[in-house]
């Protein structure tokens, strides 16, 4: 296992907890048009039809992941669907490697695509609380420009690659604690008492 294989299965897992669609096809375009080199597990990310699907789930998820609560109704669907996914890419990105690798992978890349699949769920549900949209609409794209921006470093700097992700991955962890606490404590606040009516005897 070389640092390029390390850099795909880690930069691929973790974009894909933020946007999967984005990173199936970076990935098959970068492969398309020689940027990068995907293994053979992968190569099949640049099939215009493969390519033509991950496009037009891309414009949906554009459309849903901007409108509060329609985002959170598509995560929460996602969850079964993203961090598969990003186990798969996880153990392809390792080539030829033996079996006992391509599982670790598979293991490992899964749950970095759930963490940060994790942290872009809590923060919207966080977000969503507040009435006005434009947070919605500035993490969405900010996430956006995260995976091309990672991915981007997994094929051209790879070690750049594995340490803006692990960066990212410690970022989304301490996001996943900062939901918990806060959801704690909404739950723990105490309530004020309810009113009660002295009573007052008719005269």
């Amino acid at each position: 296992m070389d640092i390029s294989s390390l850099a795909l299965a880690l930069g691929s897992s973790l974009t894909a907890g933020l946007n999967l669609y984005i990173t199936v096809l970076t990935l098959g375009l970068m492969h398309r048009y020689e940027i990068l080199s995907l293994p053979g597990q992968l190569e099949g990310l640049s099939n215009p039809w493969v390519m033509a699907a991950a496009a037009v789930l891309l414009v949906i998820e554009f459309v849903a992941d901007k409108v509060p609560y329609v985002d959170n109704i598509w995560d929460s669907v996602h969850t079964f669907i993203r961090v598969p996914a990003g186990a798969f890419l996880a153990s392809s990105a390792m080539g030829d490697a033996p079996s006992h690798i391509t599982w670790i992978a598979a293991l490992l890349g899964g749950f970095v695509t759930l963490t940060s699949h994790g942290a872009k769920t809590s923060t919207r549900l966080a977000v969503n609380s507040t009435p006005e949209p434009f947070t919605n609409w500035f993490l969405s794209i900010t996430e956006d420009v995260l995976s091309l921006g990672l991915l981007w470093l997994v094929s051209s700097h790879p070690y750049v690659a594995v340490v803006s992700a692990l960066i990212l991955l410690l970022i989304f962890f301490g996001l996943i604690y900062m939901f918990y606490r806060f959801l704690k404590y909404l739950f723990r606040r105490p309530r004020p008492a309810p009113r009660t009516e002295i009573y007052r005897p008719s005269r």
